[in-house]
């Protein structure tokens, strides 16, 4: 149960999420406080579990794509409040994402996010991003 006074609603958990983690300030403590021990996201057709786990797939990330900040576009949450959904946008700069040469371009793609919420925090995640798209123009861009 997350111990915070400020106990956020779910649309300003999953806003606070994003802003803190995958905004300027790109602060992966955040994590800690925002979401359960076990928490769970499935992306790019992986799943990482736990809070540790997912810092370094995000801090890998975001070394592959520098600056990076993900900015919702829209937040919507069920009735019962135990699902979020955002849609986003990411931007950033190659360093060599899915492996491709690091130019240095400043690149984005959009994404969806569904969480669920438990116990005021987030405890999972399935992601379905625009990174096939994003891929194919890297590459066509260096052949």
């Amino acid at each position: 149960m997350n111990t915070n006074n400020n106990v956020l609603d779910p649309v300003q958990l999953s806003l606070s999420f994003l802003e803190r983690v995958w905004g300027p300030s790109h602060d992966l403590d955040a994590i800690d406080e925002l979401m359960t021990g076990d928490y769970t996201i499935t992306t790019g057709g992986a799943s990482i579990s736990g809070r540790n786990e997912f810092k370094e797939w995000v801090r890998n990330f975001q070394q592959r794509l520098t600056d990076a900040i993900t900015v919702s576009q829209e937040t919507i949450r069920n009735e019962s409040g135990d699902r979020v959904i955002s849609r986003w946008i990411c931007t950033g700069k190659n360093n060599g994402i899915f492996g491709l040469p690091a130019d240095g371009r400043e690149v984005a793609f959009t994404g969806i996010a569904i969480w669920r919420v438990r116990d005021d925090r987030l405890a999972e995640c399935w992601v379905e991003r625009s990174a096939l798209e994003l891929y194919q123009k890297i590459k066509h861009d260096h052949s």
